[in-house]
């Protein structure tokens, strides 16, 4: 007993956070797997179990089950526990348990809270987390009072309610996962309502909330006594803003005449559809137009967005908004011959650069690996595999109709991505790392051609 709790404490705050997701992935395998579980009676494959707890614990939304027709309301209720676990993330959830029983928080799990969070201080970190938690539910059940009402008026009210607290769950902590297959038809989205202004307006509220990250949320919250926000959180805004208006104007201009998306809608659809494409794709996972009949030029387009992703210490995965800000600025600060990345009068450090520059490299490796790797196992054409690897490690969920059919080896192989994609490259490669000693020396500056 002594040996595993001295194990316990040599964890690095990577290894903790690594392996409790793993943890959580396996005990909803096993649930899943049940035959109560599946709306057949049979039990569900152990892979296909395996790859729906993954996708659920790590947000994302890929699926090779329709959840509203292959799974039983047991089998949902455990992919939405799962998902709203994965989203706020299971440290919060056991510092919340912990703090309702007056449990004391140490030193080491606040560390690991820090590391979870993404949070630079562990200086009001506590209460930062009672507020995550505060924000998130009093956030879904907005949401779900919304929706439910809608909903209400095409379904029988037991059903729109069931349906407004599944859907505001899920999008908020952009996994992506719908109900409509038992509605519309297996794996059809929220196509039916590409139109509807009042549904759509509170999902991309709700996808773009989860995926501003809740310092930035505590932030807006704090504005009117603190009248300032962080340099963090003006970041993330104004990118985040940024992303959603140019993709909804590239997504429009691209896809306005494509007879099989926007085509037949007027406008006024035209025009929201593009908005929540853009507004999706960074990882809510949704989508109200048929990405399988997309021009390419738009699935790609999609493809950058998704590997972009949302904010750190959100619900959404991607190198981070704030990753693609920091190598726009090294763009700007070159071409105007500076030393310094600045953002609204502020410089950033050294260290933020590295780390930004490293995370980005990480995950293209690992995209393109992967993306190869896939090529080679399954007989699929290149944008499709490259389309669905890039979903997965951006947590998304967006599907060009790949994963349902892919081999057992490819399901494997998009399970470590997801899996990747939640808990960070990063992290997970100070998780591997052996532990490091400070150098006590610095190697002679060197120089080499650059351009």
């Amino acid at each position: 007993m002594k040996t595993a709790i001295r194990f316990h404490h040599t964890l690095s705050p990577s290894k903790v956070l690594t392996a409790g997701f793993a943890i959580i992935i396996l005990t909803g395998t096993i649930l899943l797997s049940l035959p109560v579980s599946s709306t057949d009676g049979n039990r569900i494959p152990l892979l296909d179990a395996f790859f729906m707890a993954t996708s659920a614990t790590c947000v994302t939304g890929l699926t090779v089950l329709d959840p509203g027709t292959d799974l039983t309301l047991l089998g949902q209720l455990v992919l939405l526990v799962l998902t709203q676990v994965g989203g706020l993330g299971f440290m919060t959830m056991g510092t919340i348990i912990a703090l309702a029983f007056n449990k004391r928080i140490s030193l080491r799990e606040r560390l690991i809270l820090q590391e979870a969070m993404n949070y630079n201080s562990m200086e009001g970190l506590i209460s930062l987390i009672r507020r995550v938690i505060m924000y998130s539910f009093v956030i879904e059940a907005v949401g779900a009072f919304l929706l439910s009402s809608r909903w209400a008026l095409d379904m029988p009210l037991t059903q729109a309610v069931y349906f407004g607290i599944y859907h505001s769950i899920t999008m908020f902590n952009n996994a992506g996962f719908d109900l409509f297959g038992q509605v519309t038809g297996p794996f059809s989205g929220l196509s039916a309502y590409a139109q509807d202004l009042y549904v759509n307006l509170v999902i991309m509220g709700l996808i773009f909330l989860g995926g501003i990250g809740f310092v930035v949320m505590s932030d807006l919250l704090e504005f009117r006594a603190k009248r300032k926000l962080s340099l963090h959180s003006k970041v993330v805004l104004s990118f985040s803003l940024a992303l959603v208006v140019l993709g909804a104007l590239l997504i429009y201009i691209m896809e306005r005449t494509n007879e099989h998306t926007m085509g037949p809608l007027g406008e006024g659809g035209r025009i929201l559809a593009s908005f929540f494409q853009s507004v999706s794709s960074r990882s809510g996972g949704v989508s109200t137009l048929g990405t399988t009949d997309m021009n390419p030029s738009t699935q790609f387009l999609l493809v950058i967005l998704m590997f972009i992703g949302a904010a750190p210490g959100s619900t959404g995965g991607g190198i981070k908004v704030t990753v693609f800000a920091v190598l726009i600025g090294a763009v700007f600060a070159l071409i105007r011959g500076k030393d310094d990345i600045v953002m609204y009068n502020r410089r950033l450090a050294k260290d933020t650069i590295i780390k930004a520059v490293t995370q980005t490299w990480l995950a293209l490796f690992l995209v393109i690996f992967v993306t190869m790797a896939l090529s080679v196992l399954e007989d699929r054409s290149f944008l499709p595999i490259l389309f669905e690897t890039t979903s997965a490690f951006g947590t998304t969920g967006m599907s060009l109709g790949l994963t349902p059919m892919l081999t057992p080896a490819g399901k494997i192989i998009i399970c470590i991505v997801m899996f990747l994609g939640r808990v960070g490259p990063l992290t997970l490669a100070y998780a591997l790392a052996p532990r490091s000693s400070k150098e006590l020396y610095r190697h002679p500056e060197g120089r080499i051609t650059i351009g």
